[in-house]
């Protein structure tokens, strides 16, 4: 009898994640985007389905965060390399949309930057400068963390190769 009990709970369980996992259609991208609602600086809600069919960078950084300003030179360089490859560069921050501005204002980066309405440490990250790519089909495909040089041989080749 325990093991009929045993063996409707695993069909159960194992039915359920198939059904789960058959009716979720969307790309992690989306997912990532139904987590947290983005911003551009003139505070109008970001579609991430826009997206679709392009490699996407999301860089998470901070205003206060050192080791991400250091590395916003090679990423901007790395922005422009991989251009030509399908990239869009993103660079998000759970800081208010003032203080995004006044940095892209003063640094002159030619970046697409976000405001995360969402916390980075309810986005499951927890030290900066972090960032995820995604592919084509908006599938999670690399997780960086820390500071990187993006502009290196090795990492635009690894980029490109993604």
């Amino acid at each position: 009898m325990r093991n009929i009990g045993f063996i409707s709970c695993l069909i159960l369980f194992f039915g359920c994640n198939l059904i789960n996992s058959k009716n979720n259609k969307s790309t992690d991208l989306e997912s990532n985007h139904t987590k947290a609602v983005y911003l551009n600086l003139n505070a109008e809600k970001i579609d991430f389905t826009a997206f679709k069919g392009k490699k996407v960078l999301i860089n998470y950084w901070a205003t206060w965060c050192k080791p991400c300003i250091k590395e916003m030179p090679a990423l901007l360089k790395a922005q422009e390399i991989l251009k030509t490859h399908n990239y869009v560069f993103l660079l998000a921050s759970d800081e208010e949309i003032s203080k995004i501005s006044s940095f892209e204002n003063d640094k002159k980066y030619n970046f697409t930057f976000l405001k995360s309405m969402a916390s980075i440490e309810s986005l499951g990250i927890y030290s900066l400068p972090t960032a995820f790519v995604f592919n084509e089909q908006g599938k999670k495909i690399e997780t960086i963390v820390g500071s990187v040089i993006w502009d290196s041989k090795q990492m635009i080749h690894k980029l490109k190769m993604l």
